[in-house]
């Protein structure tokens, strides 16, 4: 049931992410279930490698049950102030600074900062292979106050996850007598015996989501890279959770670096696309196109995302209303010439468009953009207020 009602909250999300590019084209697509069936897919195979990870390095959860419900619900109300809060990282740390400076609540700062860490490993794997996929096309302000095009990466994953849990008796399986003597790393930091320290696997959900933009590189590109980040993020915070369970300043270290830390991958990855150069901006000659509909009639000739339009039928394309006045319309067969790829390859297609509304499918760079406000979405709670008093009139 709960996992059915992470992958329901997903096909919300998607369904969002399609409303935004609906609007962009001007034409639905209806990819919302194929969207949430791969992220679906996806993260249960994420779920699964967490499992292995958090098994093979030994991660047990003293009161597993509540220390998610902590972790949840902390995150939930620092939605409060802002969505991009919705993360462990940020919830985690709290809570180990909390336990650090007064004592409560009573978790282990070691296990709650590992778990956050090869979460976040599993969510860096996730976006190296599917992060780009169903980018949302967007207009962005440049330095000079420009429309430059870009893409917004919106992905959600559910994440079903085995996780070791300790059982303060002997009584539980023989499976884990034969792990090596260093395993578990994270210790269960429970006062008994280690002889009487039983674990038993638990079933858990997670939800992983991600959010970027993409303007001076790529969907693919900019993913890739966010990844790496996120990975290298989530190795150094294991480390320190490791180290936090013998010395007292690599638990305050640790605590601070886990929403710290993400922050700055947060601000390296949008300092890299704001302050590069826009990959998607009006050429000197032809239209340069932003995104292609799939299945559209530029699609199935193979022009894709950076491709600049150079002329239409022999007449050469100035602007997006040259385009649309040589395409829009056209009963007979339309020929496209077109500079392809990262090599602007000179192509030539002919084609015969599949719906005259929209003859091509592709959504061009042009002045005058509508330009995403990157900051725009504001503080949950502002929201809430303003619905309240809204509905009370």
């Amino acid at each position: 049931m709960l996992m059915g009602l992470v992958v329901a909250l997903i096909a919300l999300q998607y369904r969002r992410s399609e409303s935004s590019r609906a609007a962009m084209f001007g034409v639905k697509s209806a990819r919302m279930w194929k969207d949430t069936a791969v992220a679906t897919l996806l993260g249960i195979g994420g779920g699964l490698v967490g499992s292995i990870l958090m098994i093979m390095v030994g991660l047990p959860l003293t009161g597993s049950g509540s220390v998610f419900v902590l972790l949840l619900v902390t995150a939930g109300l620092l939605m409060l102030i802002s969505p991009r809060f919705l993360c462990f990282a940020y919830s985690g740390g709290i809570i180990s600074l909390l336990n650090i400076l007064a004592g409560w609540p009573h978790v282990n700062i070691s296990q709650v900062l590992a778990l956050v860490a090869l979460l976040h490993m599993v969510e860096s794997i996730l976006i190296f292979f599917s992060g780009h996929l169903g980018a949302v096309p967007a207009f962005f302000g440049d330095r000079s106050n420009r429309a430059v095009g870009g893409f917004t990466l919106q992905k959600f994953w559910p994440i079903p996850l085995v996780a070791l849990t300790v059982l303060e008796s002997s009584y539980s399986t023989d499976a884990f007598k034969l792990m090596p003597g260093w395993w578990p790393l994270i210790k269960p930091g429970v006062e008994v015996g280690q002889a009487n320290i039983g674990y038993a696997l638990v079933s858990l959900v997670a939800g992983l989501g991600y959010g970027d933009l993409a303007i001076a590189h790529n969907p693919m590109e900019k993913s890739r890279l966010s990844s790496i980040y996120l990975a290298l993020y989530s190795a150094i915070l294991f480390l320190l959770s490791v180290f936090a369970q013998y010395f007292w300043v690599f638990a305050l270290t640790a605590a601070l670096f886990s929403p710290l830390g993400h922050e700055l991958v947060i601000y390296i990855g949008r300092k890299t696309e704001l302050a590069g150069r826009p990959l998607y901006t009006v050429p000197d000659r032809g239209v340069r196109v932003l995104d292609v509909l799939v299945g559209s009639t530029a699609w199935n000739i193979g022009i894709r995302s950076g491709d600049v339009l150079m002329a239409a039928n022999g007449t050469p394309l100035l602007n997006q209303y040259d385009l649309r006045a040589a395409t829009n319309n056209t009963l007979g067969p339309v020929e496209i010439e077109y500079l392809h790829g990262p090599g602007q390859e000179y192509k030539r297609s002919v084609t015969f468009p599949q719906d005259h509304q929209h003859s091509l499918g592709v959504l061009p760079v042009y002045e005058g953009g509508y330009r995403l406000e990157i900051n725009a979405s504001g503080p949950l709670w502002r929201k809430i207020i303003f619905w309240w008093r809204k509905n009370k009139r």
